[in-house]
């Protein structure tokens, strides 16, 4: 493994996006090699030693461009590192205590071996397209629940995993090298 990580999401009014890259900022600070992409723009993983998919949260399920892209690529996903993340509740909860993932996101879980899923809080503000989201603003129940704190650490975590694995990688690799036949 040499740590390049794709960092990938769904989102339709990109605060998922502004979250994907500021994981994919932490993980580039602990020296990786990172590329963030809209999930439906993905066709490969292929090139990756590890995978973060994020999505927003719609009515109780993954945004269907998460969806979709851990469908079609779920057996190389199942080879390599994946960590989850979802965005979405527009209130304080995500930041006051743990969210579990969504049913079609824990059976994803499953199938693929996650190493961690956590759900942060969502943005919805003026300007956010969709019937939906017009209406919650009306409402008044739109704003930032981002926490930039939160999502850093969590980022943290996963580079440490992966730094981790990095190195176990190297130490086999080298360790073979050296344990060759010996000759006399």
């Amino acid at each position: 493994m040499t740590g390049t990580v794709l960092v990938t999401y769904g989102t339709t009014n990109g605060s998922t996006a502004r979250i994907a890259e500021a994981v994919a900022d932490v993980l580039r600070k602990d020296g990786l090699t990172v590329e963030s992409l809209p999930a439906r723009s993905v066709t490969s993983v292929t090139p990756y030693d590890a995978v973060v998919v994020g999505g927003g949260l719609y009515a109780g399920r993954w945004h269907k461009d998460a969806r979709r892209f851990v469908r079609r690529h779920r057996p190389e996903l199942a080879k390599r590192p994946v960590w989850f993340f979802s965005s979405g509740p527009l209130d304080a909860t995500a930041s006051e205590r743990d969210i579990p993932p969504v049913r079609g996101v824990q059976r994803a879980m499953t199938r693929l071996d996650v190493r961690e899923h956590v759900t942060f809080g969502g943005c919805l503000q003026e300007g956010a397209k969709g019937r939906v989201a017009g209406m919650i603003l009306r409402s008044g129940k739109g704003g930032d629940f981002r926490d930039f704190g939160a999502i850093e650490t969590w980022a943290e975590g996963v580079a440490h995993a992966l730094t981790q694995t990095v190195a176990a990688a190297q130490t086999a690799v080298s360790g073979s090298h050296r344990s060759g036949p010996k000759t006399s």
